[in-house]
């Protein structure tokens, strides 16, 4: 019993665990530059040296989480399918 009790907690944890990374620091390093905003290169002696601008952050060197994309999915679709309540300007009273 503890044990399936222990394999039923573990992924609840994990997630959650994302959850709060996920509203807490919504952004994350870009994983092609790894947070740059270009790629390194090495010159002939070996030294680093800037390289081309990230085209996958555009140069930011951050992009957001795939949990916080995901949240804004299901927040837009939420919001454009909820109605809102008219007010009616002719009655102000």
């Amino acid at each position: 019993m503890t044990l399936l009790l222990l394999a039923s907690t573990c992924p609840l944890i994990v997630t959650l665990g994302y959850v709060s990374l996920c509203s807490s620091s919504p952004f994350g390093n870009c994983r092609k530059c790894r947070g740059f905003g270009y790629a390194l290169k090495t010159d002939r002696r070996g030294r680093l040296k800037r390289g081309k601008h990230c085209r996958r952050c555009d140069g930011l060197g951050k992009r957001i989480r795939v949990g916080r994309h995901l949240y804004n999915l299901w927040l837009r679709l939420y919001r454009d399918g909820t109605p809102t309540p008219h007010k009616n300007p002719a009655s102000k009273g």
